[in-house]
């Protein structure tokens, strides 16, 4: 399993923008699938984006869509979540996860990626 190190949440305005990055310790990304997740308070894990292999196979819920963006640089060292135009029910902790090439496709959700971040908080409020 990979260690993954997340940083960049932290708490804005509503209409502000954050950009999440997570980064496997020691290792680079390969060919694996990049998950992001959120829980707020009092909820259940909610998928946000995947990434497959390739960038045109990266996938958005509904809730977010137009607002948060999903990347990888090239190297597959560091992916990152682009938030903008945040509102107050963005909020939560934000988590990365790992699985393998067919993990965005498998049909299983969160239980498909094998490797999680530790979660960083994103507030927004005014």
């Amino acid at each position: 399993q990979l260690q993954l190190v997340e940083s960049g949440g932290g708490s804005v305005q509503p209409g502000g923008s954050l950009r999440l990055s997570c980064a496997p310790s020691g290792r680079t990304f390969d060919l694996h699938a990049i998950g992001w997740f959120r829980q707020a308070p009092g909820k259940v894990l909610e998928g946000v984006s995947c990434m497959g292999p390739t960038p045109s196979s990266t996938t958005y819920a509904d809730s977010v869509m137009g607002r948060f963006t999903a990347s990888r640089d090239n190297a597959k060292t560091t992916v990152w979540l682009q938030l903008t135009n945040l509102q107050p029910e963005d909020t939560a902790v934000y988590y990365c996860a790992v699985g393998p090439p067919t993990a965005c496709v498998s049909g299983n959700g969160a239980s498909a990626f094998a490797s999680w971040g530790q979660g960083t908080q994103v507030t927004v409020s005014s």
